[in-house]
């Protein structure tokens, strides 16, 4: 494989897992390169300034942990989102390009199927059914001021307790000697 390059790679073509989706539903495909801070200014736009009540995020292979992270900051963004996702498998043809043909034949290409996971993963304002498989409903949502010590408040930051008089440093303080002769020499004392 050493003298063969990557020229070119397609996906198969597959509808979305979801039953009963709008025609105009969003469909958010992330892919390897995408910037996640584009894909989220784009999804946000169409949720919160179109109106609109549903997206789809689907990426496949490398780009399966960005589509999540999406779906995760959307979901913090907005709250009270419904999410149902699907994981499937997807093919992707790769043609292979021989850098070093034999000088008496033609370049040989090598076309390789690879079978990649796929996830997709629907946001929905509406409620969707709770007993499809990969249903997650909404996460609660937490006022200003609320007790947050519960475990659906993982990942936040608990205050720190008030300093204790133990803990805090000891004052230094130093005394100059004033006699004309002297060499300037300092003592120090601890405070107690």
């Amino acid at each position: 494989m050493e003298n063969f390059r990557k020229v070119r790679t397609s996906e198969e073509e597959m509808p979305l897992p979801f039953p009963d989706l709008p025609p105009d539903v969003v469909e958010m495909k992330v892919k390897e390169g995408s910037k996640i801070r584009n894909l989220m200014n784009f999804a946000m736009a169409q949720m919160e300034l179109k109106g609109r009540r549903q997206i789809v995020f689907s990426g496949c292979g490398r780009a399966v942990t960005k589509t999540i992270t999406c779906v995760e900051i959307m979901k913090r963004k907005l709250g009270g989102l419904h999410q149902v996702t699907k994981v499937r498998y997807k093919t992707v043809l790769e043609v292979w390009e021989n850098q070093d043909p034999p000088p008496d034949g033609p370049a040989q290409n090598l076309t390789v199927h690879k079978n990649v996971p796929s996830i997709c993963i629907l946001l929905s304002r509406d409620p969707l059914d709770p007993n499809q498989t990969g249903y997650q409903p909404p996460e609660p949502r937490h006022e200003a001021g609320e007790d947050m010590s519960g475990s659906s408040a993982k990942g936040l930051k608990r205050p720190l307790p008030p300093p204790r008089e133990e803990l805090l440093p000891k004052k230094l303080q130093v005394q100059v000697s004033d006699s004309p002769r002297g060499s300037g020499t300092t003592a120090g004392q601890l405070d107690h």
